[in-house]
């Protein structure tokens, strides 16, 4: 087996069996090369089957020379243990060289979020007087409500759009479908939008569907919201560093605090695995203790 005919050949796997993306499938083949080049670099004969233990555990010495980040290390060493895992699944090889070899134990950040009036204060600054204004508000609303990532966020449909039901349709990742209850006062918002900017937008060939659109009757960029989020934050005089994933935190993390079940919000926002989730069980202790001691008498009597 050459390391080609078993890089096609993963490559397939991810896209057809795991409904990878373009973009994470790069990701992975990326890694994979790196492996390719220490081994040929090591001996012009070590193939993908010849691969051992301690051959990995010299690739991951060799990464240090690098300077990589622990988070980039344990990634680079997720693709290389898929990458075995399919071989293994074919019949290929007959034992797995990475099963027994852990990744840099990495430190889980919580991320920033915003307060409800923070939240309100950016969607307030929103300029209506704008053509886009409405769409811009509308979007705004949408990212908090349902907690929606960037790239789902631009593929949503008209017709995914649920207005007797509040509830949306979302393509997340994988292709995977899952529905999300949106508020009213979003489904309000998208409804001026469409009003007042869509309605009148001559829609490119592919477009028609697509609810948020720009002024050219394509789908946004991703760009688009990144300088739409950071422009409204800087006219709120919002001093944090904020990113429209930013809003997705807060959606969750205010729901944590709230009560909500922890397998609903797992369900929302689409992860696969409910430890991605339980972060924001962190930051409602943080809230936790942050409210005790802002507000217990025993700790304003000082």
């Amino acid at each position: 087996m050459d390391w080609h005919s078993a890089q096609e050949g993963f490559a397939s796997y991810l896209k057809l069996e795991r409904s990878m993306s373009k973009h994470s499938v790069d990701a992975y083949m990326s890694d994979l090369n790196k492996l390719q080049y220490f081994a040929e670099s090591k001996n012009p004969m070590l193939r993908p089957e010849l691969i051992q233990m301690d051959d990995v555990e010299d690739f991951l010495s060799w990464l240090q020379q690098f300077n990589l980040e622990e988070r980039s290390q344990a990634r680079i060493l997720s693709g290389i243990k898929a990458f075995y895992k399919y071989l293994l699944i074919e019949e290929l090889i007959e034992k797995n060289p990475t099963e027994l070899i852990e990744g840099p134990k990495l430190k889980r950040s919580i991320p920033d979020v915003l307060h409800i009036e923070e939240i309100d204060a950016i969607i307030a600054s929103v300029d209506l007087s704008k053509e886009y204004g409405h769409r811009d508000k509308a979007i705004l609303e949408t990212l908090y409500s349902c907690g929606l990532r960037v790239s789902e966020l631009i593929e949503l449909l008209c017709s995914n759009v649920y207005e007797e039901e509040t509830m949306i349709k979302v393509i997340g990742k994988g292709n995977k479908e899952r529905l999300i209850p949106i508020g009213q006062e979003a489904l309000n918002q998208i409804k001026l939008y469409k009003i007042s900017y869509r309605n009148s937008l001559p829609v490119v060939k592919g477009y028609e569907d697509h609810l948020f659109l720009n002024r050219f009757g394509k789908k946004l960029s991703r760009t688009l919201i990144f300088q739409l989020v950071k422009q409204n934050v800087s006219k709120a005089g919002i001093k944090k560093q904020i990113s429209p994933h930013t809003f997705r935190h807060s959606f969750a993390s205010h729901l944590v605090e709230g009560g909500a079940n922890l397998r609903a919000v797992q369900e929302m926002l689409g992860h696969e695995s409910i430890s991605t989730t339980e972060i924001y069980t962190h930051l409602d202790l943080n809230y936790l203790r942050e409210t005790v001691l802002q507000f217990h008498p025993m700790n304003r009597r000082n």
